[in-house]
């Protein structure tokens, strides 16, 4: 290693310590949880507090998109597997069995969160009425 290159790596991390300086000088006190109560720390970081059945039902919401987006992909890949089998009736039969998985697949995802949504309406209605 060269001297002129020890220079500039020495250059380079006094810059950076002196860009981070004025970070560390200004920085406020950390609120610890002790401090807080849980209403509270929604507010300090600027969240609004919500109801844990609401926040339950996006992740649930969340989850099958994934999922249906997965069926979807799945059934998009059985069709391009047909389409480029060349007339082979093994291939033709990889792919209508890829589909087929795919359509039963994506009934399941419709039908579980038909379920999963009746079950959390009825839980907030009961409780809120």
């Amino acid at each position: 290693m060269t001297k002129k290159t020890l220079v500039k790596g020495l250059i380079s991390t006094a810059m950076l310590a002196t860009m981070a300086l004025p970070m560390v000088a200004l920085a406020q006190g950390a609120v610890t949880s002790n401090e807080l109560l849980p209403g509270q720390i929604a507010t300090e970081l600027g969240q609004q507090q919500q109801d844990l059945r609401i926040t339950i039902a996006r992740i649930v919401r969340t989850a099958m998109s994934l999922l249906g987006i997965i069926a979807v992909m799945i059934i998009l890949y059985g069709g391009f597997k047909w389409m480029t089998s060349g007339g082979s009736d093994e291939a033709v039969g990889d792919a209508k069995k890829i589909i087929t998985a795919g359509i039963i697949g994506l009934i399941i995802i419709l039908t579980a969160y038909a379920i999963a949504s009746f079950v959390i309406n009825s839980l907030v209605t009961a409780t809120t009425a």
